[in-house]
């Protein structure tokens, strides 16, 4: 079933790219295994996807021990400073930072292993109160003092739209973070590249994709309804 799954979502992302005339390969899948068994991502590996997305650290660097090591992991869950350490030398890419302390509490502890972290910046562009990410308007304030930190790439942008049941209704944010990735990318701050735009999920990732998302995070469409009682 995992892999029919894939399947599906990899030839949507095709049908997306082929409407909005991009190349399907400017786009990553992300399939989020959080809260699944590893025995899943091991389902999900034979399609030959290596992309996998957690939200809490504690589970990721579990997965991390078990399961191969060619597997490029990215954290898209808020992350607390404490948790921070237990990142280095595992996270391909950390989609969520959203605050000056994150970000001088990442620069810490990837100076100390002489590592570089890969980051995205996390933009509330919805502007909804349950979410973490700040506004459009703060962003590029933020990214320019985050790109004075010698351990830190800031790679580009994440977004998390509105949950809906008609995908339609988060295009419009899609456009804005696209909008805002090409204005920052046109400042050529020093450290800091736009090329990923993280944004779309199960209900809306293909209007996604036709805005501009370089990388999509695909959970309920691969494996299924998420048990949040483990």
């Amino acid at each position: 079933m995992i892999l029919e799954n894939i399947k599906e979502v990899q030839q949507n992302i095709q049908k997306a790219c082929e409407k909005a005339g991009r190349n399907p390969e400017e786009v990553t899948l992300i399939a989020v295994s959080k809260t699944k068994p590893y025995t899943m991502i091991e389902e999900a590996l034979k399609s030959g996807v290596l992309d996998y997305g957690e939200n809490k650290v504690q589970e990721m660097c579990e997965k991390f021990e078990i399961l191969p090591k060619d597997i490029r992991w990215h954290m898209i869950g808020h992350l607390q400073r404490n948790k921070v350490k237990y990142l280095v030398g595992k996270a391909s890419l950390i989609h969520s930072v959203d605050s000056i302390r994150l970000a001088e509490q990442i620069e810490k502890e990837y100076a100390k292993a002489d590592e570089i972290a890969n980051i995205l910046i996390e933009v509330n562009m919805a502007e909804e109160e349950s979410k973490f990410g700040i506004t459009a308007n703060e962003t590029e304030e933020l990214i320019r003092e985050i790109s004075q930190f010698p351990h830190i790439r800031i790679q580009g942008l994440m977004t998390i739209a509105p949950y809906t049941d008609n995908p339609e209704t988060n295009r419009g944010y899609f456009k804005n973070m696209k909008k805002l990735s090409v204005d920052i990318s046109s400042k050529n701050i020093d450290n800091v590249s736009m090329s990923v735009l993280s944004m779309g999920m199960t209900g809306d990732y293909q209007v996604a994709i036709e805005e501009g998302a370089t990388m999509v995070r695909v959970g309920t469409g691969i494996f299924g309804e998420r048990n949040y009682n483990i």
